[in-house]
């Protein structure tokens, strides 16, 4: 009998049943197919830019899903860019923008990088969104509402993201990280001695907002308070949202022409835009041109070139708008005087100061002008009827330093020390801000500083706390010890004993020049004369007349007239090396018998 095969057959479906099991496989989530695409469309976007290289996402995503570094030029920049990216499939609002739920501690996350932002995919659309994290900060900073405990924002996207739009987000990335990095730079290079300096005179960096309206705004409230320098360390920036030729830009480019004007720009190349700017906007319509061939002639004369600065004053001079606009017309004569004395025609700028006083009484640019071309012909009393005038209200200290500097060489000209050193004794606070300063003072007390006793009494003081700052300047050591010879052949009292003064000159005296040390060395040697310590006198003299010779071989010469005993007495002590307090004593006792007898 053949055997039956009925029983395979169930066998088989067992197997087979035993088995569906392994099928049954996770199901693809929807949003990990949004996230896919997504993250697609973002990538193909960066290499479409040609600005930014992907790095990759966050090995730990604690609120980052990329790293992406800006490349400037086919260069790897090591400046990178944080972005959190979405991909959705929910409807648009009502106003075409687009929301998505994130956890604020997200935000908080992406805030520590600078211009990090958040981006989104919306599949039904096919397009891509950008949203900067500083603009969802601001959102919720400015809704009067209370948000720092939420659990969750809603970040609004209306901005395609578009190449041109990554192109902006690359340059201010870069701008802002060569800035910090040029300010680190300074600061890492600078010595012990000049790192406070440098630390000082960092320019506070300024976070140029994505939004033209909130650059706007920004360039407009700096250029107001003078902060030329904040606005030229951000002009790139600025540039970048506005865009180079905006009419906006024009007030980035004035900020650059007033560090020129007073000596402190590092880009002239911006100065010399500056012309091709503002002379691209004449006869527009929209900026009066005698505004504009101002601001040429500012940046002309910013650039030393006074010959086509007069000529642009000249010409905004001509414009009949100038009629009812006095406080320009008198800027414009201010500075048109201004380069006529460079052109050495001091009597056509002292009509143009004129004119510019009669529109504007009060304009303090003007009256400091006249207070310095008093200075220069001497007329002093009128020179301080102007400087008494100026009242600058910007906040620019370094025109109001400058103006004291000027007051207090008049006030020494005039006769009035005291309060000639009252402005330097202002200016001394201002002196690690303004390298002028210290020179300046220098001088005029170098000039003043010993014509009275009440000057020399001041001058003393001021050389004290000069040589705290430069120990080695000769000039000043010798200032000092001048100072203090005044003072004793004025007969001021100084509350000192020759000893403590003695003292005193050893130790300045060692950092004075040989040239200039032979006056000092004199004048002690009379001081020991008069003390009657003629063994101390004659070691003076004769350093002063080995140091320079000449006259000062007179004072040596009156050893010759003292008494043969004295003489032989003096000869001995000069053998005997160095004198002590008490042997010094007992030699002038002696030599004070002498002469009694």
């Amino acid at each position: 009998m053949r055997p039956s095969r009925r029983w395979k057959a169930p066998a088989t479906c067992f197997k087979l049943v035993a088995m569906s099991h392994f099928d049954d496989l996770p199901s693809r989530d929807r949003s990990h197919e949004v996230e896919g695409e997504a993250i697609v469309a973002f990538e193909r976007r960066l290499s479409e830019s040609g600005v930014f290289i992907p790095q990759g996402s966050d090995r730990h995503d604690y609120g980052t899903d990329y790293q992406i570094e800006v490349a400037n030029q086919g260069r790897a920049t090591n400046v990178r860019v944080h972005v959190q990216l979405k991909g959705t499939e929910r409807p648009l609002n009502a106003n075409g923008s687009l929301s998505v739920e994130v956890r604020r501690t997200n935000l908080n996350y992406l805030l520590m990088q600078p211009y990090s932002f958040y981006a989104c995919y919306h599949l039904p659309t096919a397009s891509l969104r950008i949203c900067p994290v500083s603009s969802v900060l601001r959102q919720y900073e400015h809704g009067g509402k209370p948000w720092m405990e939420q659990q969750t924002l809603t970040v609004t996207f209306t901005e395609e993201m578009t190449i041109e739009r990554l192109q902006k987000v690359a340059a201010l990335a870069r701008s802002g990280a060569a800035s910090s990095r040029d300010r680190r730079i300074e600061q890492t290079a600078a010595g012990p001695a000049d790192l406070p300096k440098a630390i000082l005179e960092a320019v506070p960096d300024v976070h140029v907002p994505e939004d033209p309206e909130q650059a706007s705004n920004m360039l407009e409230q700096l250029y107001g308070i003078d902060a030329d320098d904040v606005v030229s360390a951000g002009f790139e920036r600025f540039a970048t949202v506005l865009g180079a030729d905006s009419d906006m830009m024009g007030i980035a480019f004035m900020s650059e022409v007033n560090l020129g004007l007073a000596g402190r720009s590092r880009r002239p190349d911006r100065i010399e835009g500056a012309i091709g700017f503002f002379r691209s906007r004449l006869d527009g319509g929209r900026i009066q041109n005698g505004s504009l061939h101002y601001n040429i002639g500012n940046a002309f004369s910013a650039l030393h070139n006074e010959e086509e600065a007069k000529l642009a004053y000249q010409t905004a001079l001509t414009d009949p708008a100038l009629a009812v606009d006095a406080g320009l017309a008198a800027q414009v004569h201010k500075n048109l005087g201004t380069s006529f004395e460079r052109l050495g025609e001091p009597d056509r700028a002292v009509e143009h100061y004129r004119e510019a006083l009669r529109l504007s009484p009060s304009l303090a640019e003007a009256h400091n002008a006249m207070g310095n071309h008093y200075v220069r012909i001497g007329r002093y009393q009128d020179a301080l009827g102007h400087f008494d005038q100026i009242v600058f209200v910007d906040r620019n200290q370094g025109r109001a330093t400058g103006v004291s500097g000027w007051r207090a060489n008049v006030l020494f000209n005039l006769g009035d020390g005291r309060s000639a050193f009252r402005e330097i004794n202002g200016l001394m606070s201002h002196a690690d801000r303004e390298a002028w300063i210290w020179p300046w003072c220098v001088r005029l007390v170098a000039s003043f500083g010993r014509t009275t006793v009440d000057n020399a009494v001041q001058a003393r003081a001021f050389w004290q706390r000069y040589i705290q700052v430069y120990p080695d300047h000769s000039p000043a050591r010798r200032e000092l010890l001048m100072s203090v010879f005044y003072l004793r052949g004025q007969r001021h009292d100084l509350g000192k004993t020759y000893d403590e003064l003695r003292q005193e000159f050893d130790r300045h005296i060692t950092h004075v020049d040989a040239d200039d040390a032979a006056l000092p060395w004199d004048r002690l040697g009379h001081w020991a004369q008069d003390e009657g310590d003629w063994v101390e006198a004659e070691r003076c003299f004769r350093k002063a007349y080995d140091l320079e010779g000449g006259h000062y071989g007179y004072c040596l010469g009156t050893r010759a007239q003292l008494p043969r005993s004295v003489r032989g007495e003096l000869a001995a002590s000069l053998r005997a090396g160095p004198d002590t307090p008490t042997r010094r004593h007992e030699l002038v006792s002696g030599r004070r018998r002498l002469f009694k007898s």
